[in-house]
């Protein structure tokens, strides 16, 4: 045997030494890199469950905030309702209050005349239902959210800027004014 034939079989043997000792330390590439471990797939899962809670944690919300946005309308809606027909009902108050102030004295000793008190009653008890209040004015410091003044006048009792007299009486809905109370103030 020729030194050539010798050198290729050790180099042969060498290669295929080196091939199994790299054989037997490599990590098998296809499951290594395609399955994750058990620990990954438990983060990726719990990663997956918080996602999916603070979604459905979100749409609680939102749903919540729609109800009482919805509340809200109807209350105000139903207010608005109340707030229109008692302003059409205060001209009437007035008209029957003006009626039963002027009266003769014949006519009060009637006995007809205590229904149409007691009718007068009903429609205050009906504005007593839907929380109506009247406005105090007379002796009240202006408060041109309570009160529009008609005109200034000059008084020995009241000191300036306080309401004298009131023309017409103002009310209001809770803390919403239906009518403003028509009121003179002193300069």
């Amino acid at each position: 045997m020729s030194n050539e034939t010798i050198k290729d079989q050790v180099e042969e043997v060498e290669t295929n030494e080196v091939k199994e000792v790299v054989e037997e330390t490599a990590v098998p590439t296809d499951t290594a890199e395609t399955e994750p471990t058990l620990e990954e797939q438990l983060e990726a899962a719990k990663a997956e469950a918080a996602k999916n809670m603070d979604g459905w944690l979100r749409a609680q919300a939102e749903f919540a905030n729609a109800r009482k946005r919805f509340e809200k309308q109807r209350a105000d809606a139903y207010n608005n309702a109340t707030a229109d027909v008692i302003v059409n009902l205060l001209p009437v108050m007035d008209d029957f209050q003006r009626a039963l102030d002027n009266v003769p004295e014949t006519i009060e000793k009637d006995g007809w005349f205590e229904g149409i008190v007691l009718v007068q009653r009903k429609l205050n008890t009906v504005l007593d239902n839907f929380k109506v209040v009247p406005i105090e004015a007379v002796g009240q410091p202006f408060d041109p959210n309570l009160h529009e003044a008609i005109m200034q006048e000059d008084s020995d009792e009241y000191e300036s800027g306080i309401v004298t007299r009131e023309l017409q009486k103002g009310y209001k809905l809770g803390d919403r004014v239906v009518r403003p109370t028509l009121v003179y103030v002193a300069a």
